[in-house]
């Protein structure tokens, strides 16, 4: 193998200083319990960072509780800090840094686990829940932009060098930014300008309480991925705008969870594997009948984010930038780092594959053998995230079969 000339080199997010560029980015792993933290998410976020990385992210805390989707997401909130702290102590003993991601899931959720009606940029529908959605109102916008502020400080008291900021995805600030979930007539509508407002006002909150010590990272769109969304000349406006807001480091991702998923993470999802785990009958059989529909494949490619990333790198030379999406062999994130210009690389599904990834290329290690059939992704919302290779005896037949149909897909030119 060529030498590897950039992977290993410090870098610095905002006045954090990492080991390396590299960073497992916030993939949900599925591993709480009632909102809080578990011994299985000590487990796997220590073996990452014992593993080389230079920052591990926890992934997706909600700053309040209408911005939970899942009762094995974190709320973040002051009566989990000590088992956090927990996590946090055993990542820096391993000499990495710890990350959280904070958001809001917006239209994401239902009234059991939100503890009220769903709520989102604008009153309707979201099909992907199922739910009824209400319009925020004008004083509730500014009550969450506060809760992203006293999410950081929470963040702080548990031992986090950094927080990631959630404005992507099709999440509560995303569902802000889009025109397709935005159709408001007041100041947080119409206008990009307009549109931003929410944004500005809970990154106002996020850098007074990250101070002079604390990294923020934000993780945003260069596309959502379907037409009526929002697109790369306006979001480049919004990595230009968050910039100005202060934001240490942009996280370059895309799509749209309730309307264009496998845009983020690229692949099939396998349908049969994902219901599988679902517990209710009606979503169960829904997904089976119209899954394929609602989730359509994006092929995968290595790197499939960088074309539009590189225009991101050209538009922002001065910004620290992150690269994510589709990043597994040393050479990918060699050229990454090295000749494409990026601060860093997140990982997610070869971090899951290999949580000492970042140590065995260090040793000579070409890369993962990750194979992007996403089951890790299909089980995650209903179990924590697992590689299907990692609990291969555990599959029924029939997952099994889904899994080589994929990959006998994926294989065909």
């Amino acid at each position: 193998m060529a030498e590897l000339k950039h992977i290993f080199r410090p870098g610095r997010i905002g006045p954090v200083e990492l080991r390396n560029r590299t960073i497992r980015s916030a993939a949900f792993e599925g591993m709480g319990r009632d909102n809080g933290p578990t011994d299985m998410l000590l487990d796997y976020h220590r073996r990452v960072a014992e593993g080389g990385v230079g920052m591990t992210t926890l992934a997706y805390a909600s700053v309040c509780r209408s911005g939970l989707s899942f009762t094995t997401q974190l709320w973040l909130r002051p009566e989990i800090v000590e088992d956090l702290r927990r996590i946090t102590d055993a990542i820096h003993a391993a000499g990495a840094k710890a990350s959280i991601q904070i958001g809001h899931c917006g239209n994401m959720t239902h009234r059991a686990t939100a503890g009220c009606t769903p709520v989102g940029a604008c009153t309707g529908f979201n099909l992907y829940s199922p739910t009824l959605v209400r319009g925020l109102k004008v004083h509730e916008i500014e009550g969450i932009a506060d809760d992203f502020g006293r999410a950081v400080e929470t963040a702080r008291a548990a031992g986090f060098d950094c927080v990631e900021v959630h404005a992507g995805h099709g999440y509560l600030l995303s569902q802000f930014l889009s025109p397709y979930t935005n159709r408001r007539h007041d100041e947080f509508g119409g206008s990009l300008e307009n549109r931003l407002r929410f944004t500005r006002l809970a990154m106002e909150r996020v850098m007074q309480a990250a101070g002079s010590d604390m990294g923020v990272l934000v993780k945003m769109n260069m596309d959502d991925g379907f037409r009526s969304g929002m697109h790369e000349e306006e979001c480049l406006e919004v990595a230009r705008a968050l910039v100005g807001m202060g934001a240490h480091a942009l996280v370059l991702s895309g799509g749209f969870v309730s309307k264009a998923p496998m845009y983020v993470m690229r692949g099939e999802m396998p349908i049969h594997s994902m219901t599988h785990y679902m517990r209710q009958a009606w979503l169960k059989y829904s997904v089976r009948l119209f899954g394929r529909m609602m989730i359509p494949c994006e092929p995968f490619r290595p790197l499939y984010f960088l074309e539009q990333a590189r225009r991101f790198r050209a538009a922002l030379p001065d910004a620290t930038l992150v690269y994510v999406g589709g990043a597994t062999q040393a050479a990918e994130l060699e050229r990454v780092l090295g000749p494409e210009g990026f601060d860093f690389v997140q990982m997610g599904r070869a971090l899951l594959r290999d949580p000492a990834l970042v140590n065995h290329i260090a040793a000579g290690a070409l890369g993962c053998d990750c194979d992007h059939v996403n089951y890790c992704i299909a089980r995650m919302y209903s179990r924590e995230m697992a590689c299907h290779k990692d609990v291969y005896d555990e599959l029924t037949p029939g997952i099994r079969r889904e899994i080589a149909a994929i990959k006998r897909r994926a294989a065909k030119p």
